[in-house]
């Protein structure tokens, strides 16, 4: 590719993503679905402008480093007061990894037709909600908390698992892996070792951060050397153990996050900026990979295959994953609702079907349809009707009223969960 080339994919990647915000600020219509519909109209399924697989071999690179700037993001930001909404998302996250796995598998194979190899590729990367789509979403309807802290936590745990795992699979189908008991300890080391590499990267820049003067704070350091140690952890996590900055970049960002000091408050806001930067760049770059050609063959298998996972498998998960815990049925609804895939999801399948389709796996075109319209019905659908449900539910914050504070809400946990109806 031409540099001058190079440089039109950017900036009409760039300037289609920036319109969308613009679109979404002025109608008030949700962010994420037109950033989606304006890499369709840019990409192979509209205008042709934009073909990601031009950047070749630095598309995944690219893509990896600015994932891993909006996973440390969230881990910085997330905040899981009280013990209930702690245990609320381990227990999502324990069943949804069980349930969505083997439903999954079984929608893929039986309703849209992909082999049971390729169908338990699929199961694990569209097995996590995206925090890139929750955060948005959550952030522009304005949930009343700590029910968005549950959402975005709930991403942010399982999107890391659902990537390695995967990943383990494809090798697996491969014959790089040989047997179950290979995959676990992949599974095993990479999650272990990216959140133990993270931790360790987190408590260093902590302790950076903490040693600086203010005068060094006010020259921007404090955002140069988060970067910097972000995107060099990224690098070595990623030769190691291949999928393991992931959980890297959560644990950093959580270690941030908790370990506070005068220069945080500051720092939130820059990463804030620069991870919203990120999403507007690749929802459209990603999406513009999409091609009518792969998804029309799915015709109705597929349609069914996601619709089951939306309307029957997420809200069973959910209704299990909270029985007996202090959730009244309107805040167990809308969870049962809104799970839209992200970008972590699309990435994830735009390189998997490469590496399939050059050893010769059949499906692999039909599994990277099958993933971006799973992305598309959900962004779609959830992402369109989350704040007028939200709304009629009573489950919006008050400009008026606001929530409690994380602080507030940690010092009473038995009322993590309050009844929006009092």
């Amino acid at each position: 590719m031409t540099p001058e080339r190079l440089g039109l994919l950017w900036g009409v990647t760039v300037f289609a993503g920036a319109s969308a915000r613009l679109l979404a600020a002025v109608s008030s219509l949700p962010g994420v679905v037109l950033l989606l519909l304006s890499g369709l109209l840019i990409g192979r399924s509209g205008l042709g402008l934009v073909e990601p697989l031009d950047l070749g071999s630095g598309l995944g690179t690219v893509v990896g480093l600015l994932v891993s700037l909006v996973l440390f993001d969230g881990g910085l930001n997330l905040r899981l007061p009280g013990d209930t909404i702690k245990t609320t998302v381990q227990r999502i996250a324990i069943l949804r990894l069980l349930l969505s796995l083997g439903a999954g598998l079984l929608a893929a194979h039986w309703l849209a037709g992909l082999n049971w190899s390729v169908a338990a590729v699929y199961s694990a990367i569209v097995l996590a909600t995206g925090p890139t789509v929750v955060t948005p979403l959550v952030r522009q309807i304005r949930l009343a908390p700590p029910l968005g802290d549950v959402l975005e936590a709930e991403g942010l745990v399982l999107e890391p698992v659902g990537a390695v795992l995967a990943l383990l699979l494809l090798e697996l189908v491969l014959g790089d892996l040989h047997g179950w008991r290979e995959l676990a300890f992949g599974l095993l080391s990479r999650l272990g070792g990216g959140t133990l590499i993270g931790a360790s990267v987190g408590w260093l820049l902590s302790e950076l951060l903490r040693r600086l003067e203010s005068d060094q704070a006010a020259s921007g350091l404090p955002l140069q050397l988060s970067l910097g140690m972000l995107f060099l952890m990224y690098g070595i996590s990623e030769w190691l153990l291949p999928e393991s900055a992931l959980p890297a970049s959560v644990a950093a960002g959580l270690v941030v996050g908790r370990r506070r000091n005068q220069h945080t408050a500051d720092l939130d806001g820059l990463i804030q900026e620069l991870a919203q930067l990120a999403i507007t760049m690749l929802f459209p770059l990603l999406a513009a990979d999409v091609s009518w050609a792969e998804l029309s063959p799915l015709g109705w298998g597929g349609i069914s295959c996601v619709l089951a996972l939306m309307l029957l498998v997420r809200p069973i998960a959910v209704g299990l994953a909270t029985t007996g815990l202090p959730l009244d049925l309107r805040q167990r609804v809308f969870m049962g609702w809104l799970a839209p895939r992200g970008i972590v999801t699309a990435s994830v399948a735009s390189l998997f079907s490469i590496r399939l389709e050059q050893a010769g796996i059949l499906g692999a075109g039909r599994l990277q349809g099958l993933v971006f319209l799973t992305i598309l019905m959900t962004v779609g659908l959830q992402g369109l009707t989350a704040q007028p449900l939200a709304k009629a539910l009573g489950l919006i914050e008050s400009p008026e009223e606001p929530g409690p504070s994380s602080d507030e809400a940690a010092a009473q946990p038995g009322q993590v969960l309050p009844d929006p109806s009092q």
